[in-house]
């Protein structure tokens, strides 16, 4: 697992990095063609990702990927070769973070179980490194308590300021006892020291433009008693505290001045973000609209929040509070019209923006906008081997008590939109949302043949009130507002409602056992990926008091299920290892040895169920994958394996 720092080789082909990015206007690259896409191309990895510019806005940072070997690439503009590269070995990459112009912290991540001298299950751990560009050096960002030098695994990821003119990274780690800390860690010497230590597992802080800490936050799950703290006179203070079972309040960040704090609430069912004020820890009003932003934008040195996105599932939003970085935004659409953009990075005087582009005139890209001269320039293209993209749109339709459930339709290309084979694709959380733009899962499968639904079923993080919708209603509406989406393609004519299978990944891999279980007569077969088909184990091994309610995670999974913990006899009805006797349809169960979210012992448990009652199933073991899918290996193993069967059950063509 040692990383080391290589001189990259030189680039050429789809990455226009190769070029030297000298700023000349490059026409978006190639329309994508129409040729067919084959299967590893949507199962790899992204061939560019994590695309960031430094500070500075002179250099590029990216993420090469090929096969299952990563290589961090930096360029410097107007260069025709790379300054760098670094091979990742068998780590997965999780972020770049450029610490200053010269230093990139890079942070990747293992399974592996509790480290030497303390015991524990197996879990994902965060491991930072530092490379010095100019030294082509890459070190471990090992922290030290009393001289002592102990382990580099972080639990939060880092943010950055500059103090007395040096990068400092403050990052939460562990001291010698295993006891959660905030570190700060100068890049240019390596020298860390301890700020604080939490009390409780929610405990977090703020750091403001000079180093200091502007506020503390802690959450006691126990009694369920939040607190927010903030600096005067050079103490922390009590500004703020109440008590919450699972809505606690949360810190979000700076507001643009620096003046003010924007802290989450849920009031009345609805989210709102209130500023307190950091010189007499006074609330004022709400943020404008009175709703807060799904995705914010944080300037890097100082933590302050210039702007943030408001997102549908059809559509996404930029609001900025500077008016000249709103123009910003506002010409970089402008240059992109009718296509899908999205923000990805930007130097620190927003000068230099990069954003990711997916549409008919520059396929899936990622482009580079330069303010001062209005130039776009092509960096790469996101997947290599992609050539077409399936059309995607955004439906609604009404679920059986009159619910609108909005939801996202991949149609295959050259293919008319009418009694197709159907593919429902339920997203993981619950409380997620799948939005129009590009999904390599439904792409996919949309280029064998298939529509594709990615249906936002209640519970779904929409918004607050509809995710409260779901609420109580794991396995029961949520499982009926996949179905009633069935039920809507066909009275359209746009689905053979007697071809449908379903897929999902997580929740989503529940409910596809779910689909089959307690609903056999919609679907004709089932893959769960990393799913939960023993409701009962999956609500114990989340109550690590036995189910006193005392822990957060055990209240927020009730909430959800509708329960009382995991001896609640209702748990049975839900659980689809307890009805594996309904299942009629072949099931193929796809899970990652390494999972930390969701145990391969769910699926061993749905296996021996379902082998001891005759029924038609199969199980792929994903070796050394983790629950997100990170490898690109084991991803086209889990993609060829499902398309496999789904042409077996469900085939494209009659």
């Amino acid at each position: 697992m040692r990383i080391k720092g290589v001189m990259g080789p030189k680039l050429t082909g789809v990455f226009a990095i190769a070029a030297g990015l000298n700023g000349s206007m490059v026409e978006a690259g190639p329309a994508p063609s129409v040729e067919a896409t084959p299967l590893s191309a949507y199962g790899s990895l992204p061939t560019l990702d994590k695309v960031d510019l430094s500070p500075d806005g002179h250099a590029i940072a990216f993420v090469k990927n090929g096969g299952d070997e990563q290589i961090v690439m930096i360029y410097r503009m107007g260069q025709q070769a790379p300054t760098s590269g670094i091979h990742l070995g068998d780590l997965k990459l999780r972020s770049l973070l450029w610490m200053d112009d010269d230093h990139l912290l890079i942070t990747m991540s293992t399974a592996l179980k509790a480290p030497v001298g303390f015991t524990g299950p197996l879990n994902e751990w965060f491991l930072p490194q530092t490379y010095e560009i100019s030294k082509n050096k890459l070190t471990p960002m090992q922290f030290s308590t009393t001289g002592a030098r102990i382990s580099n695994i972080i639990w939060r990821m880092p943010s950055i300021r500059e103090v007395n003119g040096a990068a400092m990274a403050y990052v939460g780690g562990y001291d010698e006892n295993w006891n959660r800390v905030l570190y700060k860690y100068r890049a240019s010497d390596h020298q860390s020291w301890i700020v604080a230590t939490a009390h409780e597992p929610y405990d977090d802080w703020l750091v403001d433009a000079a180093g200091n800490i502007a506020a503390d936050y802690t959450y006691s799950q126990h009694i369920g008693r939040w607190k927010i703290r903030v600096q005067h006179d050079g103490y922390l203070v009590d500004a703020s505290s109440g008590t919450a079972a699972i809505d606690f309040p949360e810190i979000i960040g700076f507001d643009p001045t620096g003046a003010s704090l924007y802290v989450e609430f849920v009031e009345q069912g609805s989210r709102v973000w209130k500023p307190l004020s950091l010189k007499d820890g006074g609330w004022g009003a709400p943020l404008a609209k009175g709703a807060p932003f799904s995705d914010t934008f944080i300037d890097r040195l100082t933590g302050h929040i210039v702007g943030g996105q408001y997102r549908t599932v059809a559509h996404t939003e930029n609001v900025f509070f500077d008016p000249e970085l709103q123009a910003h935004w506002d010409a970089i659409s402008r240059a992109f019209p009718g296509e899908i953009v999205e923000w990805e990075s930007n130097s620190d005087d927003f000068s230099k923006i990069v954003v990711k582009v997916q549409g008919v005139k520059d396929g899936y890209s990622y482009q580079l906008f330069d303010w001062y001269t209005h130039k776009i320039t092509f960096v790469g293209n996101v997947y290599q081997g992609i050539k077409s993209l399936a059309e995607v749109k955004a439906v609604t339709y009404p679920a059986a008590d009159g619910l609108p459930i909005p939801a996202v339709l991949t149609l295959p290309a050259g293919r008319e939109a009418k009694g197709l084979p159907l593919v429902m694709l339920p997203h993981g959380g619950p409380a997620a949302v799948d939005e129009v733009g590009f999904d390599w899962w439904a792409q996919a499968y949309a280029a064998q043949g298939y529509a594709v639904l990615q249906p936002n079923y209640r519970g779904s993080s929409i918004d607050n009130g509809f995710m409260e919708a779901g609420y109580g209603e794991w396995g029961r509406k949520m499982q009926s507002d996949l179905s009633d989406g069935v039920r809507y393609l066909a009275q359209q004519g746009i689905i053979d409602p007697k071809r449908v299978c379903i897929v999902g990944a997580s929740y989503g891999g529940y409910a596809a056992l779910a689909g089959v279980s307690l609903e056999p007569a919609v679907y004709r077969c089932a893959v769960a990926v990393a799913g939960i088909g023993d409701l009962k184990q999956m609500l114990f091994e989340n109550g690590p008091w036995n189910n006193s309610g005392n822990s957060f995670g055990e209240r927020y999974w009730d909430r959800f299920v509708g329960v009382s913990g995991s001896g609640d006899p209702k748990v049975a009805a839900l659980s689809p290892v307890d009805h594996v006797d309904a299942i009629t349809a072949p099931v193929l169960l796809i899970h990652g040895t390494d999972d930390t979210v969701v145990p391969f012992d769910q699926s061993k448990r749905v296996l021996a169920a379902m082998k001891r009652a005759g029924k038609p199933v199969e199980l792929v073991t994903l070796k050394n994958e983790d629950h997100w899918l990170s490898r690109g290996e084991t991803r086209l193993q889990m993609l060829e394996a499902s398309v496999a069967f789904l042409k077996t059950n469900n085939p494209p063509d009659p």
